[in-house]
């Protein structure tokens, strides 16, 4: 098949540090050319993955005149239409598409604009213009207003190490962006309650820094609680593989959350709270505990040695991994463009 892949513009494929849209759309190019599908991929013009790149000309999606150049650069796929288009960017980038008859799927990796998500399938032409959603919670914004699946989001598994054991003093974890919809502050009274300790890994935004200073600082105490910043994929395989638990206390509805799958993969389990797609992505008193408040997830750390990480491997494997979202993916773009 010829499948083209969109992205936006601001980051390139694969991402330096942080992207998550960046890393699946990483992954599902390498997957489908390793099955030998040719893929056209346009994004940023510093990307390098697998694939031949079509680099956009502007690189501010919020510009408006990058987002006429852009556009106008995807409607160029009509002129050498390839079996089916597939945007993980912005659903205007497909305008020039939807009125003709080539398959177009958009995928949501965040919250949906449901007028936004009318408006498109108003104007495609009929059956040409699927959705998905990164998991249910998501793909549910999108059902009342137009057809849609649901693929989970996944990482390399190549990446991971499995530990089917840790030391029995093995830290608690926080990985992500130190804000206060991703609960660090939470991490940290459960740590204080529950005895353990706990690694803080991920970088401060300008825009959360007194968040950071009054909340998270006070309580680093080098020994305990420590925050040891941004991290590699090698230094997160790594803190990720050595944890009892990562813990998932967040105050927003997160539509996957990655981190979770990369610590699955590593067979470590999952606290966190009922928000988003977490009660998604958790098996309940197997690859971890679904919580709803603070007091559950203290509760909770004192039940990881019921949990089992051969079975969080499992889940990742049959779930989450690279190979489980290429074959989902591909599925879907057999049935959308009839082949």
């Amino acid at each position: 098949m010829k499948i083209a892949l969109t992205v936006d513009p601001e980051i390139p494929v694969p991402p330096k540090l942080y992207g998550g849209i960046e890393r699946i759309v990483d992954l599902l190019a390498w997957g489908l050319s390793d099955r030998g599908h040719e893929v056209t991929l346009l994004a940023h013009p510093e990307s390098d993955t697998a694939g031949r790149l079509l680099p956009y000309p502007g690189r501010r999606s919020q510009k408006l005149w990058d987002t006429l150049r852009n556009t106008a650069h995807v409607g160029r796929l009509a002129f050498d239409p390839p079996n089916v288009v597939h945007s993980f960017g912005r659903l205007a980038y497909l305008t020039p598409l939807l009125p003709l008859s080539v398959p177009k799927i958009m995928s949501y990796q965040r919250h949906v604009t449901t007028s936004r998500v009318r408006w498109a399938h108003k104007l495609a032409r009929a059956d040409s213009l699927l959705f998905t959603g990164c998991s249910d919670h998501i793909t549910g914004e999108i059902r009342p207003h137009a057809p849609a699946r649901t693929v989970y989001n996944g990482v390399p598994l190549e990446t991971y190490d499995y530990e089917p054991s840790v030391e029995a003093d093995a830290p608690l974890v926080f990985l992500g962006r130190i804000a206060k919809i991703k609960g660090t502050h939470r991490a940290v009274e459960v740590a204080r309650q529950s005895g353990r300790r706990l690694l803080i890994a991920g970088n401060v935004p300008d825009e959360e820094a007194d968040y950071f200073e009054q909340h998270v600082r006070p309580h680093l105490n080098g020994s305990q609680i420590r925050h040891v910043g941004p991290v590699n994929d090698e230094k997160k395989n790594q803190l990720l593989g050595r944890a009892s638990a990562l813990l998932m206390p967040i105050e927003w509805d997160e539509p996957f959350g990655i981190v979770m799958a990369e610590a699955m993969a590593c067979g470590t389990p999952v606290i966190g709270n009922r928000r988003g797609s977490i009660p998604e992505v958790v098996e309940q008193g197997t690859t971890g505990f679904v919580c709803d408040n603070t007091q559950e997830m203290v509760e909770a750390v004192g039940r990881i040695d019921e949990l089992s990480r051969e079975a969080c491997r499992k889940r990742c494997e049959e779930h989450f991994s690279d190979r489980a979202i290429v074959d989902a993916y591909e599925s879907l773009y057999k049935q959308h463009a009839k082949i």
